[in-house]
């Protein structure tokens, strides 16, 4: 009778083994083919300085995200190249030296091609192309460009703005002064600790908007200025972003973007 009983709880025993082991074979099989299925995106860090409204900045009434036209270009292109764009803050100054030490992988931020730039980074075909303006406050005086003779000019640190101004520095003996960010540019304005600012054209009309003692006039001799995508020297995202670029200028979405995001100053 015992023997009986053993050997009749052996076979449940081993029936219900081998009915635990086929759920874990199916759930196994389940979250095998799960994995298979996802395929994680490339991530690409995009390098950017955020204080160059509306190309990159935050909007602190709205949160801290990074807003702009390059922001939402440089998603497109994320988007055609099959890529996730993820954002790294930083100095101007800060962002070539980013690329060269493999910080992040990309740049936008409102960079335009230059001499010293090429030599040890690489860029997109360009994708925005703009006017220079000189900004000052109302009362300054300040008028045109010959106006500035003795004054101090604010410019961002390493920007075709510091090149630009250093150059119209040298017709009026006017002394060029670099600022880290655009905002401390115009905070010293507004403190007379500068004369004048030197901005793209799209960037001071933000500031013209919200700012009623502010007005600029264009630079007398406008430097070819387009922006581009900074990529490291030799790498293969140049012609895939390239190509990206092509099809949304084809498509209409950067002429979009600009009427999104982009004004002249009047």
């Amino acid at each position: 009778m015992k023997n009986k009983f053993f050997t009749l709880m052996l076979v449940l025993v081993i029936g219900v083994l081998a009915a635990c082991g086929a759920k874990d074979d199916k759930a196994s099989d389940k979250n095998s083919n799960a994995d298979e299925g996802t395929e994680q995106k490339q991530v690409l860090k995009v390098g950017t300085s955020a204080d160059y409204a509306p190309f990159e900045y935050v909007d602190a009434a709205k949160g801290e995200e990074i807003i702009g036209f390059d922001i939402d270009l440089i998603k497109l292109v994320g988007e055609k190249i099959d890529v996730e764009m993820q954002f790294q803050d930083m100095d101007f100054n800060s962002l070539v030296p980013a690329i060269q030490a493999g910080k992040v992988d990309i740049v936008i931020s409102g960079m335009s091609p230059n001499k010293e730039r090429e030599e040890v980074v690489d860029f997109s075909d360009k994708y925005n192309q703009t006017e220079q303006v000189i900004i000052v406050k109302k009362d300054s005086g300040i008028k045109k460009e010959a106006d500035l003779d003795g004054k101090k000019i604010g410019v961002q640190t390493a920007s075709i703005q510091e090149n630009l101004g250093n150059d119209i520095a040298k017709k009026v003996d006017a002394k060029v002064e670099g600022r880290t960010r655009i905002p401390e540019i115009i905070q010293d304005m507004m403190s007379k600790r500068l004369d004048a600012g030197i901005l793209e054209g799209g960037v001071a009309k933000g500031y013209l908007k919200t700012n009623d003692k502010l007005v600029a006039f264009p630079v007398e001799e406008q430097p070819e200025d387009f922006k581009a995508i900074a990529i490291p020297k030799g790498s293969d995202l140049k012609d895939k972003i390239n190509k990206a670029l092509k099809e949304l200028a084809d498509e209409g979405k950067i002429q979009e973007l600009e009427e999104k995001w982009l004004e002249k100053v009047e």
